[in-house]
């Protein structure tokens, strides 16, 4: 209720009683994402009243704010109303008059005769969301938001309604909550987390910290993060912290970082010079200007192409456009500390593009490169030509009885309840930029691991604990862990994951039941009726379980704590390996990549230096491989074409002398490799003396 006091002329008091406005419907919507806009589009097919309250002036989220270039993963386990919006898209493009800034047979992704398309405009994303709203009669309120402060009326376990910061009252038989950021779960008292758990809280192997196994999107080079280069007491560059990173495995608040999926062009007639904000200040660029001295050419590697000579423009490299360590307070944060926070982010992002053509220690070939690109022109015409969305690709998770892992990914433990599928990598982006012991900058967080094929999601991930909250339904925000989110958090799957939410939503209201206690026998025969694919009939490629180190007697040192120069890349794909993976050198770089494997012994002796590698066609024959003992340095060649001799894992580099008070060494270098370099474990076995 509103209540307006006046002063009447003759200087008495008036009180006018004004009703606030109520909105109702069978199932409301908090949040008009991708995932929103399924779900409203699935309740009216099933003849629901529904609702979006969306709290910004734009539907479909990040699909329609630049994020273009579909993370889709393995598109057969795409199906539904997530399929279908894809369908429209390339509907759009079967347009000639959409062909603006190219024609459609310059565009390599376009094909006339296929049924979808993966890659898009922004622009269209959002057209394509706005006529389904259309076509489907959806009320939507935009710039809405929920009323963070007792904004949430619950009783008896149910929420009964919620209310806006502009007074709007919104009731509803059934809540669904499509935000990034799950405000509606959180203040309707559900349980949540945010940041990474430790492996030991669900038995993963990918969670908490991961200093040893961040090795993509890292510096290959030894850059200071000091003011004054070398000199600790300067003070750090921003950007760096200079705490304790954690130790590997361990469970942290930290978040994967944050960024604008730019859509760029180089079209002379459709591009924005890169603006320069007004908190410009380049000394946040000093850690990249140093990086680029060293050789490093990535700048360009993720302008992914999209149509009419734009792209979609992701982080690549140690020093990109991801905000590393900027948004640990963004998800639990009110609305003004979030808006500071993606106000700094913007103002990061569109410096760092304006350091790269402008600034003078940027190299004059990447410089003149960066100068045929700028915003399009085209592209969020009421934001400056600037994504509205910023990508929150991971914020609150919930925690329900039943909570998505790594384990589940990798089909190790079954998932109940299959409503959809995933299929992408487990994939976090950096979390943390720190000093490493010896004074260098280095990131720490990025994991990109194939969980070896599709795999279900359950409907227990999107309901929360019934004592809780028996009417809402969370399709984004679910109930996983980080590791598994990281492959979950994709916008076809949050589609997915939607549609078949707002199908639980309707049948709970037919059969007057919770959420948590729906016929899921008859949401599945819903499901599959409506085109939702919940199970994979393709090849799939089981995981595979490398040799448990601690189960060989002697030192063993995995791949995990060696010591790494240059990029190097995780798989577990060829047999036989020790510990979870082996790396490659992506057959690249040649003599810029090492991995150094140290340890110490016990006692004093000769030791067999043992090598394990996975063999296969495409490795190197000449892989250089030096052994530091007490009679200095040896080098020989490994051909990793070869079957190992020693458990088919294994070969030995010979014998060596070791004492315990100097480390041994075994390095991996790709000098020269004529194939791919692999560097899995080392085993270091006492030499027992005849008697």
């Amino acid at each position: 209720m509103l209540t307006i006091i006046f002063l009447s002329t003759t200087g008495s008091l008036t009180q006018t009683v004004i009703a606030a406005e109520i909105l109702e419907a069978d199932v409301v919507i908090y949040g008009g994402t991708s995932a929103g806009v399924a779900a409203a589009v699935q309740c009216k097919r099933m003849g629901k009243t529904t609702l979006i309250i969306e709290p910004s002036a734009h539907l479909g989220g990040l699909t329609a704010g630049g994020l273009g270039w579909t993370d889709s993963g393995n598109k057969s386990v795409i199906g539904g109303i997530s399929e279908e919006f894809y369908e429209r898209v390339k509907n759009e493009y079967d347009l000639k008059e959409t062909w603006k800034w190219q024609k459609s047979d310059q565009y390599s992704r376009y094909n006339p005769e296929a049924k979808v398309i993966w890659v898009f405009e922004p622009h269209i994303a959002e057209k394509v969301f706005n006529d389904l709203i259309t076509e489907y009669e959806i009320p939507v309120y935009m710039n809405e938001r929920l009323e963070l402060i007792d904004g949430v009326t619950t009783k008896a376990g149910q929420i009964v309604e919620f209310k806006l910061e502009s007074g709007k009252i919104i009731r509803g038989k059934r809540f669904i909550d499509a935000t990034y950021e799950g405000d509606l779960m959180a203040k309707a008292g559900v349980k949540y987390t945010v940041g990474r758990e430790g492996n030991d809280v669900y038995g993963e192997s990918l969670n908490g910290v991961q200093k040893a196994r961040t090795i993509s999107h890292q510096f290959e080079s030894k850059v200071s993060p000091y003011r004054i280069p070398g000199d600790a007491s300067s003070g750090l560059l921003p950007g760096v912290h200079g705490e304790d990173p954690g130790e590997d495995g361990t469970g942290d608040h930290r978040v994967q970082a944050y960024c604008f999926r730019m859509c760029l062009s180089n079209h002379p007639d459709n591009l924005v010079p890169f603006p320069k904000p007004e908190n410009y200040n380049p000394e946040r660029y000093e850690l990249l200007a140093r990086y680029l001295n060293t050789g490093w050419k990535g700048v360009f590697k993720k302008f992914d192409v999209i149509p009419n000579r734009k792209t979609d423009t992701n982080n690549h490299g140690a020093f990109s456009t991801d905000n590393i360590g900027m948004n640990y307070d963004y998800p639990d944060g009110d609305y003004q500390t979030r808006d500071k926070i993606i106000a700094e982010h913007r103002d990061y992002q569109q410096g760092l593009m304006w350091f790269l053509a402008n600034d003078p220690r940027v190299p004059a070939d990447i410089q003149t490169q960066t100068r045929k690109w700028g915003l399009a022109a085209d592209e969020f015409l009421d934001n400056e030509n600037w994504p509205h969305q910023i990508y929150v690709r991971e914020a609150r998770r919930m925690v329900s009885d039943f909570v998505m892992t790594e384990l589940h990914l990798r089909r190790k433990k079954p998932t109940p309840d299959p409503i959809g599928m995933g299929s992408y990598n487990m994939d976090s982006h950096n979390v943390q930029r720190y000093v490493t012991p010896e004074g260098f900058a280095r990131n720490e967080g990025d994991i990109q691991v194939n969980p070896g094929g599709p795999y279900p999601v359950s409907y227990r991930a999107i309901v929360p604990m019934k004592s809780e909250c028996s009417n809402l339904l969370v399709p984004v925000c679910l109930s996983s862990s980080h590791m598994a989110y990281g492959s979950i958090r994709m916008e076809p799957v949050f589609m997915i994951l939607a549609h078949s939410a707002a199908t639980a939503a309707c049948h709970s209201i037919d059969d007057n039941c919770a959420v948590q206690d729906i016929d899921y026998k008859k949401l599945e025969e819903k499901l599959l009726e409506d085109g939702q694919v919940l199970e994979y009939s393709g090849p799939y490629r089981e995981p595979r379980v490398g040799i448990d180190p601690k189960s060989l007697p002697g030192i063993v040192i995995d791949n995990s704590h060696a010591k790494l120069e240059g990029s190097w890349t995780h798989s577990s794909s060829a047999p036989v390996f020790v510990g979870t993976d082996y790396l490659h050198d992506e057959n690249s770089d040649q003599g810029e990549k090492s991995a150094t494997f140290e340890f110490l012994v016990t006692s004093s002796g000769e030791y067999d230096v043992r090598l394990a590698y996975p063999p296969n066609s495409n490795r190197a024959t000449n892989v250089t491989v030096e052994v530091i003992s007490e009679a200095g340095l040896a080098t020989t060649n490994i051909n990793q074409r070869l079957a190992p001799s020693i458990s088919k894992t294994f070969v030995s580099l010979g014998a060596y002398e070791f004492s315990p008070g100097t480390p041994g060494r075994v390095i991996i270098r790709n000098n020269n490799a004529n194939g791919y370099v692999i560097a899995d474990a080392v085993w270091v076995v006492p030499i027992k003396k005849q008697p």
